[in-house]
């Protein structure tokens, strides 16, 4: 590792250390759930390293417990998961030019929380090491945290009380990584509709309203997205 790519780990885990406190209630409810839904520890760990994903474990797992059809199944995930699309279309120039095992590993831990505190100055850094540690450290960092957590919630299912509402711990966690990234008009946009929608279809079978919400949002913001974009050429 050179000295930049060291200095950028540094800077990156300075300023995501606090996004890392609001993945411990997120993961200790996925870890319950899990075992609510009847797995086991081994089936629980191994789906939170493959997927290593909380929406999409979260939202799948009514859909396993009702016997719902596999393509249903994988067809959430892949649903909920769609942000990262726009995720890693943001972070493919600043992370451009690493080997292939490196834009493997970048992809698999790549989060909302990292993804919305680093990208900013990812963007703005002319270091290309100096950008890889800024965003791997913490990246890493943070999938350490949730796994530990995660197996936490897995291994404590039966010792800890409903009445501490970590479900909505983990909701205002999530609300804390979305207030800085509704500063920018389309992700606001995407952010308005996709809630919207899915207050609107909530009482759709099989939880549809969700991944209708999700599909819709994310077209909201490409929309708008391509708009300004149009209009700055002008």
């Amino acid at each position: 590792m050179s000295p930049s790519f060291r200095a950028g780990a540094r800077e990156g885990f300075r300023v995501c250390l606090p996004v890392s406190v609001g993945i411990v209630p997120w993961a200790l409810v996925t870890g319950l759930a899990m075992v609510g839904a009847g797995f086991s520890t081994a089936q629980a760990m191994g789906m939170s390293l493959i997927v290593f994903g909380a929406t999409a474990q979260l939202g799948t797992l009514p859909l396993i417990v009702a016997g719902a059809p596999l393509w249903l199944i994988v067809a959430t995930a892949l649903v909920v998961n769609l942000r990262f699309v726009i995720f890693s279309a943001a972070l493919a120039r600043p992370l451009a030019g690493g080997t292939l095992a490196q834009r493997w590993l970048c992809g698999y831990v790549l989060t909302d929380g990292v993804f919305a505190t680093t990208l900013e100055r990812l963007r703005s850094e002319p270091d290309p090491q100096w950008r890889l540690g800024y965003y791997l450290a913490p990246s890493l960092w943070c999938a350490l945290v949730w796994q530990s957590a995660t197996l936490v919630g897995v291994l404590a299912a039966g010792s800890i009380p409903r009445n501490w509402s970590l479900e909505f711990m983990a909701s205002i966690a999530l609300i804390v990584l979305l207030v800085p990234m509704a500063k920018l008009r389309p992700m606001l946009l995407a952010a308005a509709t996709g809630g919207t929608l899915a207050v609107l279809l909530r009482g759709m079978p099989l939880r549809l309203g969700v991944m209708a919400a999700i599909v819709g949002g994310i077209a909201a913001g490409f929309a708008a997205e391509h708009w300004q974009a149009r209009r700055a050429v002008r």
